[in-house]
């Protein structure tokens, strides 16, 4: 398997007054394509900086991302933002729905921002809803649905484009057991299915477990890995407690 995603000597630092925080020290780190990797660590341990700094949220201090073999570091703001729209899909904790639109129109969106019409895009919408369960929903609006049924219109809105990578943070902080594991699911079939890269940010060792390779930050650099996923959630919660000794 080929690399997609890279960082080398990634950094990331933060002004707060008069002190420089580091979030990120020079991180070193490669997924491949089709690979599903779970990033855990402590709070304030650089995760969701990294995710963001992976699909072009944020701007690095220092170092470089590549991400399908484009260096997102040198590229302009209109080029990563095409990029994010044609070749990564975000999930994000809290679903970020709009709520004046229903389950569709808010699934058919990256596909109207890249220029395709309500009437191109609206089998593909249909097949995507479908594949995660939600075609029966498709014409309600966000605050009619469970925390679960927003979030998986959430992953079908980041799945829509067909996109190589999916980068998803804390997908299952919001949701109970349940619903989590549904999501979980859904990102998973969604790796061995259609080869999608997966990488997600997350606390919750029954959600690493899903995931091929889980890697663990702390204070701002990669002290740990394992392999070999998916998991038992004992091996989480065993290297969990290896890198907190």
């Amino acid at each position: 398997m080929s690399e997609i995603i890279e960082t080398n000597d990634l950094q990331k630092q933060y002004r707060m007054g008069d002190v420089v925080v580091e979030a990120l020290k020079g991180v070193d780190f490669t997924v491949h394509e089709g690979e599903f990797v779970a990033i855990m660590g402590p709070s304030g341990s650089g995760k969701s900086t990294l995710l963001h700094l992976l699909g072009g949220l944020d701007l690095a201090s220092g170092g470089e991302v590549f991400l399908a073999d484009r260096r997102l570091t040198r590229l302009r703001d209109t080029a990563i933002t095409v990029m994010r729209r044609r070749h990564v899909g975000f999930v994000f904790q809290f679903f970020n729905l709009l709520p004046t639109l229903t389950a569709a129109e808010n699934v058919a969106l990256p596909l109207l921002l890249d220029g395709q019409s309500v009437k191109e895009s609206s089998a593909r919408v249909t097949e995507t809803l479908e594949q995660v369960n939600m075609g029966n929903r498709a014409g309600h609006m966000p605050d009619q649905l469970s925390g679960g049924e927003q979030q998986r219109v959430a992953i079908a809105r980041a799945l829509v484009t067909d996109p190589e990578i999916l980068l998803a943070d804390e997908p299952t902080g919001n949701l109970d057991s349940s619903s989590g594991e549904q999501v979980l699911v859904i990102l998973r079939r969604a790796c061995d299915a259609a080869g999608q890269t997966i990488v997600i940010v997350t606390h919750n060792p029954t959600a690493a477990a899903f995931a091929d390779r889980v890697v663990f930050l702390q204070d701002g650099a990669l002290v740990h890995e394992i392999l070999g996923g998916p998991f038992d959630v004992s091996a989480i919660t065993e290297a969990i407690a290896h890198v907190n000794v």
